[in-house]
């Protein structure tokens, strides 16, 4: 058997060597029209801003490891141009030397990747504006660095590429501007999540420009310009083009192979095409968005590796199915981690699904341990079943664990609520007894039992101040003090069960604290005391963070400021808790009872 596969990277090189692991006897040829295979895409970045120094790091293997371990023969700079689906045979054009020729293949494997989206704008040949995919672009970007020395740069596009080229261009002093017609980074995230990146990126220095439409190129006085529609144009040294990327599926067009969504190919879960004896791996393909059931591309590294593994197997004889892709990711920002998986509420709504959320903000481990830092965790499931739909945290030590746990959960078809039960692993550098995911289970229990009811950010400018409802903040005096919102009036939660007669009865009460779990508290409270109320999902500082966009550093306790005011306080007696202090009691709760 002969097997011919097309690109190199991902999907291609794993295909590869899986091949040779089944079937000894194939041939198996790579044709990859790069001078590289089997690199690192998801390294790029991080070679241009020096954190990987030596750029033969960027590539897992060469051609000659392949050759020597695999028995496989790579050809680089090596373009296919034409398939001959009735002839089973490829149009090669060698990229070095011009030599055009056929080769036959009883196997083809299409894994082409995806290529920069390049509107046909201005200035695009522009040799201050680049674009990063492959090694070669990142070399380009490097040595133009090292030559020029940029201060200033634009990137167009607030996508993973766009972000971790930000960082790293920041991180060797250059000021970036950040360019995009959504008015959020990263579409991986709702709205209210990716806040917490922008305020991120502006406390770094980064410039965000939301909403603006870039309309060309230009060079000016050894600068490049960004025009932008209706707006002065921006000058900077250098400008990046990271608006997406699309399917480079123009052979299999011409070949009679089905495309789909963005002219992706469609393949089957064998990753089967619509020709037979041609399969087709990675960013190249449309998939089965596995929680939606909706079709989607997801060009990521993990499942066009998954994908390259099942076509072999199918190849050789096997029966392997891919079970779709539900797009779990994560990245560094600085010394934050944003991760993702499954649903967002924007994709959950368009697909039609009636879905539910939690906010919450765990610590990342035991709080009593140095270093406890809360994380934003937001989890969507479906409301009348309570499956797991989605998750989104931004943090820092241990986001990217429950991520994966919650990922696990995801495909496994998990219940929400039945987080609470999952047996994880604790120990204090680690993690808490009752773990983030387990505390996002606590929630979703409590609210579908009916113990709490919740309201959300985009909710509270719409409520009445006209005294027909009763709006509470169980916040401290010295919180309120330092920032609130219009129409809610200040009780402390350990206030509260004395001054219960200033709350009429009568009155729905909406309660807002800091992060939600003294509004919880107080929730309890006034329940059981027969008042109907809500509380406020992730607090004041969500809040605050999302219509402001200023990061209300919910990272060190789940009662932000109030830790410090309470430190400050003297021992004395609770008349609910014996001896305990108010500072052992918060940090207790914080510890051992969030939302449970």
């Amino acid at each position: 058997m002969k097997v011919v596969i097309v690109g190199g990277v991902a999907g291609g090189a794993t295909a590869a060597a899986r091949i040779r692991r089944l079937d000894e006897d194939a041939q198996v040829i790579v044709l990859e029209r790069s001078g590289y295979v089997s690199y690192a895409n998801c390294g790029l970045p991080y070679y241009v801003g020096g954190v990987i120094r030596d750029k033969e790091e960027l590539t897992l293997q060469t051609p000659e490891k392949f050759r020597k371990r695999f028995c496989v023969e790579v050809r680089t700079r090596h373009e296919v141009t034409a398939i001959d689906p009735l002839g089973k045979k490829v149009t090669v054009c060698g990229l070095d030397t011009g030599e055009v020729y056929e080769e036959s293949y009883d196997k083809l494997l299409l894994s082409p990747g995806a290529k920069p989206v390049k509107p046909d704008f201005p200035g695009m040949d522009s040799d201050r504006l680049f674009t990063l995919r492959t090694v070669e672009d990142t070399l380009h970007i490097r040595e133009f660095m090292e030559r020029q020395a940029p201060k200033t740069a634009v990137l167009v596009g607030g996508g993973y590429i766009g972000l971790e080229m930000a960082e790293n261009l920041m991180e060797m002093g250059v000021q970036v501007t950040i360019v995009q017609r959504p008015h959020q980074l990263m579409n991986t995230l709702d709205y209210d999540m990716a806040a917490f990146i922008h305020a991120k990126m502006r406390e770094q220095g980064a410039v965000l420009k939301f909403g603006s439409n870039v309309t060309g190129f230009g060079a000016q006085d050894g600068f490049v310009e960004v025009y932008l529609q209706n707006e002065e144009p921006l000058r900077a040294d250098m400008a990046v083009l990271a608006i997406g990327v699309s399917p480079d599926t123009a052979i299999a067009a011409q070949a009679g192979i089905r495309l789909g969504i963005k002219g992706s190919i469609v393949v089957n879960d064998k990753m089967e095409t619509s020709v037979p004896d041609i399969y087709a791996v990675g960013d190249a393909v449309q998939v089965r968005h596995s929680v939606s059931g909706r079709d989607a591309l997801i060009s990521l590294a993990g499942p066009a590796n998954k994908q390259g593994r099942i076509a072999a197997d199918n190849i050789c004889g096997g029966d392997s199915r891919y079970q779709g892709s539900m797009g779990s990711s994560v990245i560094k920002i600085f010394d934050m981690t944003a991760a993702s998986t499954g649903l967002t509420e924007k994709t959950a709504e368009a697909a039609g699904i009636s879905y539910d959320k939690i906010v919450l903000f765990p610590l990342s481990h035991a709080e009593y341990y140095p270093g406890a830092r809360a994380m934003a965790m937001k989890v969507i499931f479906e409301k009348d079943t309570l499956r797991l739909l989605g998750a989104q945290i931004i943090g820092y030590d241990g986001a990217d664990k429950r991520l994966d746990v919650l990922a696990a959960a995801i495909h496994a078809g998990m219940r929400a609520d039945l987080l609470k039960d999952l047996d994880l692993a604790y120990a204090p550098p680690y993690s808490s007894a009752k773990d983030p995911v387990n505390m996002a289970g606590f929630l979703v229990e409590n609210l579908v039992s009916g113990k709490i009811k919740q309201f959300h950010w985009h909710e509270v400018p719409g409520l009445p101040r006209d005294g027909s409802v009763f709006l509470l903040d169980v916040r401290t005096e010295e919180e309120y003090k330092r920032g609130h919102v219009d129409g809610f009036i200040n009780i402390p939660l350990d206030q509260l069960r004395e001054r219960l007669g200033e709350i009429d009865i009568q009155k729905q009460v909406y309660l807002m604290c800091q992060s939600g779990l003294r509004s919880y508290l107080a929730s309890r409270i006034l329940s059981q005391k027969g008042y109907g109320c809500r509380h406020l999902s992730g607090g004041y500082g969500f809040y605050n963070t999302v219509t402001s966009e200023k990061c209300f550093q919910p990272f060190s306790h789940p009662c932000g400021a109030e830790k410090q005011d309470l430190a400050e306080k003297k021992r004395e007696k609770d008349p609910c808790m014996g001896t305990q202090t108010e500072k052992d009691l918060e940090a207790a709760s914080a510890r051992e009872s969030y939302f449970s």
